[in-house]
């Protein structure tokens, strides 16, 4: 059972863990050349090429273990390099079904309001693809007030308990479809409305912002060490800005905003990052269990990763401390105490642009559930984006 993300109230226990892990993949990778994909014991890698130039998309995550747990079930399981990822047994999850939802309508080359409508629509279906798959409460009650097709129909009412990091999740697709930097406008736009189709709090749709940015850094190749600073310094502007221009929910929005964007201020802070320049600050001790309490600390509520500030921040987190080591991302983002599948899946996709998918064994993506549909819409996102 996967933990789900985007608890209904701040204070909820976290489910328990039971059962069998689950992969999910997320996301979409292309090449001009080539579609390499990978799926990665957390998540799904597809790698991008465009001849010299490394495009690599992560798609999937697995649900959160306690780290606790880590090394006995993985143990059980045979290993990261042993674990053959098919059905039935390893289905991919709501978030990877709701991220190919907003993937396959950016594919389809609209844009506005009918691009909005589209991706809407493609929500209320994907809902109905969600047995067994346990979404969490924000996305199904955002999803069930959507009406696409009508004036209005994609956005919902503002909710002040939709802080949880189901937006962040579904939204590295849109920096592919949006990868340049005289995009950002249109990248954050998408983020924002797409976002708050089910998470229409700042904390929960500034997430999808952040997801999205962070991919299209990454396709770029800024230095990680400058993408918070960007975060808050390029895209958080340019968001606020659009939804005062919007009029939508413009109150509640700027009566709520501050927690994200102080929240962020405050890691920066902690990592010695506030300027975007020098060398990264660790604590001298920074395990498994050390970790733990400290994404605790960047929480909303004590539920690492459970909010769309904390869970692309403890992607970054992983990114900084990792490098091109793919278990060592793994253990940082994808095994920990928290909502894990939800940080992993962000910092993954990240990581398979920088670093490709050559250290991912082929038995953890040969036969992913709705391979054919990431390598299609790859393939669509790509063209779009390059041409």
């Amino acid at each position: 059972m996967r933990m789900q993300s985007d608890a209904a109230t701040a204070g909820e226990t976290p489910p328990r863990v039971t059962g069998r892990k689950i992969f999910h993949p997320k996301l979409t990778g292309w090449s001009r050349t080539e579609t390499r994909f990978v799926f990665h014991p957390k998540f799904t890698c597809r790698r991008m090429v465009k001849q010299r130039q490394h495009l690599s998309s992560v798609t999937d995550d697995i649900p959160g273990v306690r780290c606790l747990f880590y090394k006995q079930e993985l143990q059980e399981l045979g290993g990261l390099k042993n674990i053959s990822v098919e059905l039935p047994d390893w289905p991919v999850s709501d978030d990877t079904v709701l991220h190919l939802a907003t993937a396959e309508a950016l594919a389809t080359g609209k844009t506005g309001e009918e691009l909005l409508h589209e991706v809407a629509f493609r929500y209320v279906e994907g809902m109905k693809d969600m047995e067994g798959r346990k979404p969490g409460p924000s996305s199904i009650l955002g999803i069930a007030q959507l009406c696409p097709g009508t004036e209005g129909g994609y956005r919902v009412p503002y909710n002040p308990e939709a802080t949880g990091c189901g937006a962040a999740m579904r939204s590295m697709c849109i920096g592919l479809r949006y990868p340049r930097p005289d995009q950002l406008s249109s990248l954050v736009e998408v983020a924002v409305e797409t976002g708050r189709m089910t998470h229409p709090h700042p904390t929960g749709f500034l997430g999808a912002v952040a997801s999205a940015l962070f991919t299209t850094y990454a396709v770029q190749r800024r230095p990680i060490t400058t993408w918070g600073l960007g975060l808050l310094e390029e895209a958080c502007p340019v968001a606020k800005t659009f939804v005062k221009s919007a009029g939508y929910a413009v109150t509640e929005t700027e009566r709520d905003w501050d927690y994200f964007t102080g929240k962020w201020k405050w890691y920066l802070d902690l990592r010695g990052l506030f300027m975007g320049t020098g060398q990264v600050t660790w604590p001298d001790q920074y395990g498994p269990a050390e970790r733990d309490e400290a994404y605790k600390s960047f929480s909303l509520s004590g539920w690492a990763g459970r909010s769309g500030h904390d869970a692309p921040m403890i992607a970054l987190d992983a990114l900084l401390g990792a490098g091109s080591d793919w278990e060592e991302l793994m253990s940082r983002a994808g095994f920990h105490g928290g909502d894990s599948d939800s940080t992993a899946v962000i910092a993954c996709c990240c990581w398979g642009l920088l670093y490709g998918m050559d250290r991912v064994p082929q038995c953890n993506y040969r036969n992913l559930e709705y391979r054919g549909r990431l390598e299609s819409v790859a393939q669509k996102l790509y063209g779009l984006s390059h041409c």
